[in-house]
């Protein structure tokens, strides 16, 4: 990991490494579960507030986006009987009660942040638009996107590439429940081993399902790297900022 690499004054006024300036932090909703295994837990809400703050605390600028999977996922729905339309809107909504939630942690810990949709839905949110967000990341504010693209047929993790690249961010974090990018599924095959890094076109050769092809394709095409490290241990993130190899990285 190289890009967006800078000294950013830490609120004791010391100057310290940070390894990049502006990320765009995406989450799985499922990831929000915890261990109920359904809906938002309290616990793990907390303890990623926490991580996001101390990482804010140190001058890193933050986008996250969240996908809304805990909640409803639209693809599914349409298994189920849903037009994919109203199924995809359904998710995005489910995202935004995600963001929420989110928002909610944050704000009970004195972390400022902000809470932009897709779709206009004021006063639950401001309406997106990247100038607005880059101005709020610049004051220090957490600002979480949530509404997905806000067009159905688009999945979050390529509403998480194109927010990336609108907000300028030097990298996304893919935070996940594993540490990185394996051969094949590492909770379904013992023998996959990890890769430290690999590129755009090994993941979609290979078929790994790291993200949708259209979010890697358009990650590729802009130079945006790819960071995929487990969120749910305490304090990962946090190595993350400070440049340490704990995931996978996916560039050119």
């Amino acid at each position: 990991m190289h890009r967006g690499t800078g000294m950013t004054p830490n609120p004791n006024n010391k100057r310290e490494y940070i390894m990049f300036k502006r990320i765009l932090l995406k989450l799985s909703g499922e990831s929000l579960q915890g261990k109920q295994g359904y809906g938002i837990d309290d616990e793990r809400l907390a303890q990623y507030a926490e991580q996001i703050k101390s990482i804010a605390q140190r001058g890193v600028q933050i986008g996250i986006v969240i996908g809304g999977g805990n909640i409803f996922r639209g693809l599914s729905g349409t298994q189920r009987g849903f037009d994919r339309v109203k199924g995809d809107q359904m998710g995005m909504l489910a995202t935004v009660i995600n963001a929420l939630a989110l928002q909610s942690a944050l704000e009970a810990i004195g972390q400022p942040v902000r809470v932009l949709t897709s779709i206009r839905m004021e006063p639950v949110g401001d309406f997106y638009n990247p100038a607005k967000a880059i101005r709020l990341l610049e004051k220090g504010t957490v600002v979480i996107l949530a509404g997905g693209t806000g067009a159905p047929y688009f999945t979050t993790d390529t509403g998480s590439s194109l927010r990336a690249l609108e907000i300028k961010a030097d990298v996304m974090l893919k935070g996940t429940r594993v540490d990185g990018i394996y051969t094949a599924d590492p909770e379904k095959d013992p023998k996959a081993t990890k890769f430290a890094e690999i590129t755009y076109d090994e993941v979609i050769q290979r078929g790994l399902k790291v993200m949708d092809i259209t979010a890697t394709a358009m990650a590729k095409e802009n130079g945006l790297p790819i960071y995929v490290f487990n969120m749910d241990v305490e304090g990962n993130l946090e190595k993350v900022i400070n440049g340490e190899a704990i995931g996978t990285l996916v560039k050119p």
